[in-house]
């Protein structure tokens, strides 16, 4: 049935898929759209749907282990595991709060080194759980 589907789309077929499973509505919709309590809250590009209210994680993997975030990173609202071998910044498109590049050069000055990053964004499901958390 998906192939279906999917060759439809290609084709430039409308499609309305009604789901409550979210991994399918992200790998097949080009718009969005959310339905709380008989309401219509949502209809968005999913990609803009995205990029507007969906947050990005880094983890950074540190080449030493730290017992404490120095007080220089405390802008940032890192988190530090447990083991102290991992750093994780979470961050979004809409925010004030200090990117990416900045961080670097901060955790430079501060000595603490690292030997990987990984970045992810936020899954369609985040972010319907999260738009779901907000509605009255």
């Amino acid at each position: 049935m998906w192939a279906m589907v999917r060759r439809l789309r290609e084709d430039g077929v409308t499609i309305i898929l009604t789901t409550h499973y979210i991994e399918e509505a992200e790998a097949m919709a080009d718009r969005v759209g959310v339905i709380n309590k008989g309401e219509i809250i949502l209809v968005e590009g999913k990609a803009e749907l995205m990029r507007k209210l969906g947050r990005k994680q880094m983890r950074l993997e540190l080449r030493a282990p730290l017992a404490a975030l120095p007080e220089s990173l405390s802008r940032y609202a890192l988190e530090l595991s447990g083991d102290g071998n991992q750093l994780t910044y979470t961050y979004d498109n809409q925010s004030d709060r200090p990117g990416v590049a900045s961080l670097i050069r901060d955790l430079e000055t501060a000595g603490v080194q690292f030997r990987d990053l990984d970045t992810k964004n936020s899954s369609l499901e985040e972010i319907f759980v999260n738009l779901l958390r907000q509605e009255p």
